[in-house]
């Protein structure tokens, strides 16, 4: 599959996605099977909804969600032990993050997952999979950093794959909205309508190669996000 092909008929196909907070267009599975049935950029489509497995992965270990409400894509819960399912490259070893806390075992499953993004990234040739982990994980970053001096604290042990973060994006507006937000899910929708937003604008709409495909990705994992908070 080379990055430069065009398609054309995959994305012409494709269900259009509306505002977030809609109802999302098809489901994951469905979006990979076409990807796979077009020969499309599927190694990297698959890493994105890996992120969404690993939201919904984190929620069933911790008893939140039973298996049964579980709407993975990537992932395969048939296997037995936590860390089973994960992909080779994301599973923590048994010594000292294994015996660490559970909030620094967390930072490390997403530590890693974003150098899986990058490498992947790197591996097939993906400018907008490299974007956005820069992005996203800039965000995430600088939200930490926002909490720990609310609470006094020192960030640094708690930021995420700093080496990855995209230093010159500007999360200034989006934060100062979060902190006045009036409860955590308009906090949370004012930190996804940016991430929305920044999909608008780097998403190389119309351009009907594998950037554009993989920015439906993501978008439609937002759309599954917030049709499941709505569920719960």
């Amino acid at each position: 599959m080379s990055r430069r092909q065009r398609y054309d008929y995959l994305l012409s196909a494709l269900p259009g996605v509306e505002a977030l907070g809609s109802v999302p267009p098809m489901s994951k599975q469905d979006l990979l099977e076409r990807v796979r049935a077009s020969n499309g950029p599927v190694d990297s489509v698959e890493c994105l909804l890996l992120g969404d497995d690993l939201i919904q992965h984190s929620a069933l270990l911790a008893g939140e969600i039973q298996p049964n409400q579980a709407e993975l894509a990537v992932l395969d819960l048939s296997s037995e032990g936590a860390g089973a399912a994960l992909p080779k490259g994301l599973v923590w070893d048994s010594g000292e993050e294994g015996r660490a806390s559970e909030r620094v075992a967390v930072d490390g499953l997403w530590s890693r997952y974003f150098q899986y993004a990058q490498n992947l990234a790197t591996r097939v040739g993906s400018p907008f999979v490299r974007s956005w982990v820069g992005f996203e994980v800039g965000m995430r970053n600088a939200l930490c950093i926002a909490r720990a001096h609310a609470l006094e604290l020192d960030p640094t042990s708690y930021l995420v794959a700093p080496h990855l973060a995209q230093t010159e994006a500007d999360y200034a507006t989006a934060l100062t909205a979060w902190s006045a937000a009036p409860d955590p899910l308009a906090a949370l929708e004012i930190l996804d309508k940016c991430r929305w937003d920044w999909l608008q604008e780097y998403g190389r709409w119309y351009s009907f190669g594998a950037d554009e495909i993989e920015a439906y990705t993501v978008q439609l994992i937002l759309l599954h996000r917030w049709r499941r908070m709505g569920r719960e």
